[in-house]
């Protein structure tokens, strides 16, 4: 059974989040949370250092207690301690951490309480009062806990990263048929939406049955869906839904276009085919009237019916692509090739899991021309952030590293928490001495919209601040955006000469793509960050990519394609 390093990875953060609820040692639960990071952010499948016998103790945060429930897990499929811990605690009473505001404290005392041990419990505890009857709930949180749980949503979607390796490890399966000539995976997950549903899959076959065997005979499959002649569904141990097509040559082409979709895009193309006197669907492109197949081979093939280019994936969400195609006025998106630095970059100096010197590095191996440093501040205590003087003792270490580098330069940054009061947690003395400098929000989430918008501009008020990182906090399926006037903080980051960040990691990604799209509407440059923690870490900048290209950005769209000299005047102020 394959093994994938986030699936090592969450049963880690559900361990975490276990030992939590039970009260346990918080070093212990750390310890599991930055296990499952590093996992997260490593390169090289788990499963094949535990196959060539490599010490996985060497790995940042890997311990030899770590390293050998690591190899149990690729090994067995399964955790001892995790198995030990769900008898006490049901995986219902764990996924009560998602609804905001809930800690492992509050959800232990609904537990003990109230016997709440599921979402549903909760929701009859809190529509009856119940909830707020509890010390330290009240009739707010019960509030809060009510509107969260009214937003959650029961039809899991994945996060792309997570989905990556899967859909990599099916890939090699399905394609090692001898029948098999090409295999795509179709629906959001080639559009590179932030998270997917099911997986749907095409192989290009004239043998349908033989392949539809061969793919429920998937290692990882648990469960067997349904299985015909030319299509079957699957459930991986995962519990991702996987559906697969099997489709001959002559057919191809449409039934990629048809499988990708998105719904929008595919109707509003129809209705193109319509007006052209044609009837298109996952089976060809045909004459209305005669029923005689015209294309369907290619995507391409079937663009050309209609005088248009070939349209990527990324942009098939009927917001306007299909008009743009036909005036020539598709944007030329941005690619990961472009990317010439990196602005967003942690280090051991805070929470980071390599040294400054490992993290450029990596750097220049990833042929990148500058790597911005930017550890955290203080205002964050388990980030364990820089105060004045810590910053510019880095600044010193930064100096004397960028003396032995020829093709990398290092630049001093920091991200700065903005305080409640839109103050930033470092003073103004330190920050003016930095190459640039990101400001983010960390705590006080909860706040309205008025008070969270006012709070981010007095933040951007400041002189020394360029980069607002994240900007809308969220984090996908974790935690919703918080409530900010976003286009008002675009508006004022424009006027004020700032930017924003679209942040590449895959359970961020904020900017969202429609946000992304506006941002370039306005003419507010967006810079794509890593958010690196890791030298693993800047290879996340290829979901930042994705995401803006959603977003129709282009090359001068973003800040960091261009050579650190030609922007360096936009971080001064």
């Amino acid at each position: 059974m394959p093994v994938h390093n986030a699936d090592v990875a969450a049963l880690f953060e559900d361990v975490a989040d276990l030992l939590a609820i039970q009260g346990e040692n918080a070093f212990r639960i750390r310890a599991y949370r930055n296990a499952a990071r590093t996992l997260n952010q490593l390169s090289r499948p788990v499963a094949d250092l535990v196959a060539a016998g490599e010490d996985l103790s060497d790995l940042p945060d890997i311990g030899d207690d770590l390293a050998g429930k690591i190899a149990t897990i690729v090994e067995t499929g399964r955790l001892p301690l995790y198995d030990e811990l769900a008898q006490d605690i049901p995986p219902s009473v764990a996924d009560l951490l998602r609804i905001p505001g809930l800690g492992p404290k509050r959800v232990r005392r609904l537990r003990d309480a109230l016997g709440v041990d599921s979402r549903a419990a909760l929701k009859r505890a809190a529509e009856t009062g119940k909830v707020q009857a509890l010390d330290g709930f009240g009739e707010t949180m019960e509030q809060n806990i009510l509107d969260g749980l009214a937003q959650m949503s029961d039809d899991a979607r994945w996060l792309l990263a997570r989905v990556e390796p899967i859909v990599a490890s099916l890939h090699d399966h399905v394609s090692a048929h001898d029948a098999v000539e090409r295999v795509d995976a179709a629906g959001s997950y080639r559009r590179r939406k932030e998270t997917v549903g099911d997986l749907d899959v095409l192989a290009l076959a004239d043998d349908g049955p033989a392949v539809t065997e061969h793919f429920a005979a998937y290692e990882d499959v648990a469960e067997t869906l349904s299985q015909g002649d030319t299509r079957a569904s699957v459930r991986l141990r995962s519990g991702l839904q996987v559906d697969l097509r099997v489709v001959p040559p002559k057919s191809y082409g449409a039934a990629l276009l048809y499988f990708t979709g998105s719904k929008a895009h595919n109707v509003a193309l129809r209705d193109r085919a319509v007006a052209a006197g044609l009837k298109l669907n996952e089976y060809g492109a045909f004459r209305d009237d005669t029923e005689k197949r015209v294309a369907g081979t290619t995507e391409d093939d079937i663009y050309d019916l209609f005088d248009l280019p070939y349209i990527v994936p990324e942009l098939r969400e009927n917001r306007g692509e299909l008009d743009a195609a036909a005036d020539g006025t598709l944007p030329d998106l941005v690619t990961r090739a472009d990317l010439r630095g990196n602005l967003h970059t942690h280090t051991t100096y805070s929470d980071g899991l390599h040294s400054l010197e490992e993290m450029a590095a990596a750097a220049q191996t990833r042929g990148l021309e500058y790597l911005a440093i930017t550890d955290h501040s203080p205002a964050v205590a388990v980030v364990q952030g820089l105060d004045a003087d810590a910053l510019r003792a880095q600044m010193d270490a930064i100096d004397r590293l960028n003396e032995d580098l020829d093709d990398l330069r290092v630049l001093k940054g920091i991200e700065v928490d903005i305080l409640k009061d839109g103050s930033l947690d470092l003073p103004d003395a330190v920050l003016a001495d930095l190459d640039l400098c990101l400001c983010a929000l960390h705590t006080a989430l909860d706040l309205d919209e008025e008070t969270q918008t006012e709070r981010v501009l007095r933040a951007l008020d400041n002189p020394h601040v360029h980069v607002l990182a994240h900007p809308t906090g969220r984090r996908i399926n974790e935690r919703p955006p918080i409530e900010i006037d976003l286009d008002r903080v675009m508006e004022a980051a424009a006027d004020r000469g700032c930017v924003l960040e679209l942040n590449a990691q895959p359970e961020r990604l904020d900017l969202s793509d429609v946000h992304c799209r506006r941002a370039k509407e306005l003419g507010l440059p967006l810079v794509i960050g890593a958010d690196a923690h890791s030298t693993d870490g800047l290879d996340v900048l290829r979901y930042g990519v994705d995401q803006a290209r959603r977003g129709w950005l282009e090359a001068d769209d973003v800040l960091n394609t261009k050579p650190w000299a030609d922007i360096a005047p936009v971080f001064d102020r």
